[in-house]
């Protein structure tokens, strides 16, 4: 189930940041979810990583997302703590959800029962919800109307075993894309012919 690219070299890294990366390397992957690696932020934190993942679906991605780890062991950015996560989740959302006014909030509510299902203890947890609306007109106006949900988030994490966090953002991922969670088989899959 696990699909995690290495993360770059951090050899040379404090060891609770080699830590952190390390039970970043070591969490589950559900299949679905595709993760890169991809270039951390410099002006941050001292120390970070970056990953990348997409969800796909048959055309193209269902979800995409992105989850930075920063670490200032020596505490000068004030956060509460050495650690900041700080994640971001965009998805295309039908029509009538997006029209939903509760829809941030139940995006919000994917976040923190991932958090906490996940036992990603934190501190200082802060984020927005937005959907933005595309129409075309103009040689775009057969286009269909989309609408885009984006998630960013940011918390302090608690010790450096980054496990759950790593989890919960999976979680975040699967939530906006519509996945089923990890633990529920699809039933479709092995229903054979004659069997409704």
């Amino acid at each position: 189930m696990s699909n995690m690219p290495p993360l770059g070299r951090v050899d040379d890294a404090p060891p609770p940041f080699r830590r952190a990366v390390e039970s970043l390397r070591a969490t589950a992957v559900r299949p679905e979810i595709s993760v890169e690696a991809m270039p951390a932020p410099k002006r941050l934190a001292p120390h970070a990583v970056a990953l990348s993942a997409r969800v796909g679906g048959e055309e193209d991605d269902i979800a995409l997302g992105r989850l930075i780890v920063l670490y200032d062991p020596e505490g000068t950015r004030g956060w509460p703590g050495p650690f900041r996560a700080v994640a971001y989740v965009s998805a295309e959302v039908e029509p009538e959800i997006a029209a939903d006014p509760l829809l941030g909030q139940v995006a919000w509510s994917w976040l923190t029962d991932a958090l906490e299902s996940c036992g990603a203890e934190h501190r200082a947890l802060s984020g927005t919800v937005t959907r933005a609306t595309t129409e075309g007109f103009a040689a775009k106006a057969d286009e269909p109307v989309s609408t885009e949900l984006e998630l960013r988030a940011s918390w302090s994490p608690e010790g450096d075993d980054l496990s759950g966090h790593m989890a919960a953002w999976c979680a975040l991922l699967s939530a906006a894309s519509g996945l089923p969670p990890a633990d529920v088989a699809d039933i479709t899959a092995r229903r054979g012919p004659g069997s409704d």
